[in-house]
């Protein structure tokens, strides 16, 4: 047994356990794990009515039951991205109150058909405007693994709350690193996927400009694998799904990237855990081809800057669509509007162009390349106030979040597919995660190779999932 969502659903299809049962599990949890600050809104009525109607749909239409990959699965979403029908979205802010909600968004509904429950939403930052999930409006998230760090962001309550084993898998979203960043400070799987490949309707306000996604932090590969296949495809909205294609052979040739220059550099125990990685992949007759940081440097400066131009022209956008009084917003969230609002169309194309010469740069990496291996986060996770937002320095804010995570945004800002893995532990027990880069529609190949890593065992979760035993 992995202890992972697969787990916990044939458990339930079994009936070893009932949707309810996992359930009641999953609110005692959040009870016992409540000073980790993971859920940012609970509703354990929706949560067991969604279970009871899950327990009698065994016997009522069995097969239909027993198709679905997470039947009775107790699952959150997070505070911001969907929405979901009757969890009140606040973004992480004072600005909205938790009451009323807008209909399940294409995704939502997907995540129903697959069978999961839901009960609640976790802790985002603001907006998403950090690596940290803390904000003003509470709760503070912290890591499982140690409560004096960051479990990341803005995904950081999703993360936290399946690393805690509150959930065996979570929604999250990710414009620049947001299920990536978390499931690497946590020790879990986070896929990012291509751009269009995933469901951003009706609505698309999340989709910002093609730089977002949406799908999960997972405990297991196979539950990566798993709700992937149950959401992608057929994404009805305005870019073409990509084809989801096989790696096309046993040897593949893999990029390795373990420099990431001296103005964001990478701790030794971290670019080790790469090393290790491909050295894995190298013994099954894979061919490594190393890359240097200067195929990389320029794209991430015009990542950095294209990713903080769009947030800030959307945010102004819906702040003053809305009409909404920005000044009972965090200080950082009121300079990112207002960089948005002052914004030439003629700087704001130069961003986008730079987005545009960062997807033909990393394409012409793979040309020689099938995949790239590379790190995830420079460092261990931080602690607890690292990224204050009672200031309003955008520019300070986004290089915080680039030397913390240098990689994170190229993956929004090409399209790319991307995913990260824990690869070993340090000297604190805190996990070693690497990253691995495919072209658009690559997904069975990361999933492949990630599959393969999380055969050496490296990496064992702390907790165990609620309704499976320890």
């Amino acid at each position: 047994m992995r202890g992972d969502a697969t787990d916990l659903a044939q458990a339930i299809k079994s009936g070893s356990l009932t949707s309810i049962q996992a359930m009641q599990a999953s609110l005692a949890s959040v009870e016992d794990h409540r000073t980790l600050g993971a859920i940012a809104h609970l509703d354990s009525t929706m949560g067991m009515a969604s279970a009871e109607a899950m327990d009698q749909e065994r016997y009522s239409e069995p097969g239909r039951f027993a198709a679905r990959p997470f039947s009775g699965v107790p699952t959150l979403a997070k505070d911001l991205g969907g929405p979901f029908s009757g969890l009140p979205v606040t973004a992480g802010s004072r600005l909205f109150e938790r009451k009323g909600s807008e209909p399940d968004s294409d995704l939502a509904t997907r995540f129903r058909k697959a069978g999961f429950c839901l009960f609640g939403l976790t802790t985002s930052p603001e907006f998403g405007l950090s690596l940290a999930s803390e904000p003003a409006a509470g709760p503070t998230c912290r890591n499982p693994l140690d409560p004096a760090r960051t479990p990341g962001g803005s995904s950081g309550g999703a993360a936290a709350a399946v690393a805690a084993g509150i959930v065996a898998i979570a929604h999250a979203t990710d414009a620049g690193g947001s299920i990536r960043v978390p499931a690497a400070c946590c020790g879990l799987v986070g896929l990012k996927p291509s751009r269009g490949v995933m469901p951003a309707g009706p609505s698309f306000d999340n989709h910002l400009g093609g730089i977002a996604s949406e799908l999960a932090v997972c405990r297991s590969v196979r539950d990566a694998a798993l709700i992937f296949d149950a959401l992608h495809g057929k994404a009805k909205g305005p870019f073409a799904d990509p084809a989801i294609l096989e790696n096309g052979g046993d040897r593949l040739r893999i990029g390795l990237l373990t420099d990431t220059g001296p103005k964001y550099p990478t701790d030794s125990n971290r670019l080790e855990a790469i090393k290790d990685a491909a050295r894995a992949l190298e013994a099954d007759g894979h061919q490594i081809v190393s890359l240097g940081w200067a195929e990389f440097e320029q794209s991430v400066d015009a990542s950095r800057r294209a990713l903080g131009d769009i947030i800030a022209v959307n945010l102004a956008s819906f702040i003053d669509t809305l009409g909404l009084d920005i000044s009972r917003a965090e200080p950082l969230t009121q300079a990112f509007v207002e960089h948005g609002r002052a914004l030439t169309g003629q700087t704001l194309w130069t961003s986008l162009n730079g987005a545009v010469q960062t997807s033909r740069a990393l394409w012409t990496i793979f040309d020689r390349v099938d995949c790239m291996l590379m790190p995830m986060l420079a460092k261990a996770p931080l602690a607890i106030g690292s990224f204050p937002s009672d200031h309003g320095d955008t520019e300070l804010q986004l290089e915080r979040m680039t030397a913390f995570a240098p990689l994170a945004s190229l993956a929004n800002i090409s399209g790319f597919p991307a995913l990260t893995l824990p690869f070993g532990s340090d000297a604190d027990a805190l996990p070693l995660p690497v990253q691995i880069m495919a072209p658009m529609g690559h997904e069975a190949l990361l999933l492949s190779l990630a599959a393969r890593l999380e055969r050496e065992e490296r990496w064992q979760h702390r907790f165990p999932v609620a309704g499976l035993a320890a």
